[in-house]
């Protein structure tokens, strides 16, 4: 889920990952302050002891009574806040957002040229997801969030290179071990690569 929010000259984008088996939810994103303007209400403290102007009842509608972790990262500055510290700094399965980076590793590896070309091609197994269900370009498979296909793209990026990729990184605790088209996506029984809403952040 994609949200955007726009006030002042501040615009931010929250990627947000919700894990269906904890009920936990993950939102990473970076944020471009440039004069942003003040909000009445108390906003995000971040590492510099400065505050973010987001009001945290913007933040909580975001999670609709879900627990979970926001962390903003400050381009101009460095500065780091964060909602629930805790959270943000526990590790869990990365789900969906582990697809930015399985892109950007197709694209650096040069399987992916452009986000409009081919990019899936439907196996003909119906899913639950009617957009999965059928042919996709890069854009389209990220805009639905469509497993298979970064199932498959990761197939293609093989597990040699995609640990060595892991590792330069530095994502996580690295552990690709569950397979390579499974090692982000939790299952019972299944011990996914693991990475905290801080970490994920700092990429």
């Amino acid at each position: 889920m994609e949200i955007r929010i726009l006030f002042g000259f501040c615009f931010i984008i929250i990627d947000i990952c919700y894990h269906k088996f904890t009920g936990f939810v993950i939102a990473g994103f970076i944020i471009m302050l440039s004069g942003c303007a003040t909000h009445p209400e108390p906003g995000l403290a971040n590492t510099y002891g400065q505050t973010i102007p987001i009001a945290d009842s913007i933040i909580r509608n975001a999670f609709a009574g879900r627990e979970g972790a926001l962390v903003i990262i400050d381009c101009s500055s460095g500065a780091i806040s964060d909602f629930c510290p805790n959270a943000a700094a526990e590790r869990v399965a990365p789900c969906s957002t582990f697809k930015i980076w399985n892109a950007l590793i197709g694209l650096e590896s040069g399987i992916i040229a452009s986000a409009d070309e081919a990019f899936y091609r439907w196996d003909g197994q119906t899913r639950a997801i009617p957009a999965w269900n059928r042919n996709l370009t890069l854009k389209e498979a990220f805009q639905a969030s469509c497993v298979p296909a970064f199932q498959a793209l990761a197939r293609q990026i093989g597990p040699e290179s995609m640990q060595s990729w892991i590792e330069n990184l530095g994502y996580g605790d690295r552990d690709i071990s569950a397979g390579i088209d499974v090692f982000w996506l939790p299952a019972k029984g299944r011990k996914t690569i693991l990475i905290s809403p801080v970490e994920q952040a700092r990429l």
